[in-house]
């Protein structure tokens, strides 16, 4: 995936906790930088689980904003995964300050 080039996503961390979880449908929610990759992260993610994964497409301003309208969501989701930009960024010998 041409998104694991740049960003560390923690595929694996996020498949496991779904497989210890044994969660069956998951949202997915991303910044806006990273929305053009979510079909491609959702596909990763259900490739390696037995989960069915929603994309929330709705604003995403950090960790603190939870859509809390997924409740309404029939069959409730088992699990909400956010995902971030700020500090997954691979630096490859690069100074960031």
């Amino acid at each position: 995936m041409e998104i694991l080039d740049k960003y560390e996503l923690e595929i694996e961390k996020i498949v496991k906790t779904i497989r210890t979880n044994k969660a069956k449908l998951i949202v997915l929610q991303f910044p806006d930088a990273l929305k053009p990759y979510a079909t491609q992260i959702a596909k990763e993610i259900e490739s390696k689980t037995q989960g069915k994964c929603l994309i929330w497409l709705n604003s995403c301003f950090g960790a603190c904003d939870i859509p809390l309208e997924i409740k309404n969501l029939n069959p409730a989701p088992d699990m909400l995964i956010q995902f971030g930009h700020s500090k997954w960024e691979k630096t490859n010998n690069l100074n960031i300050s």
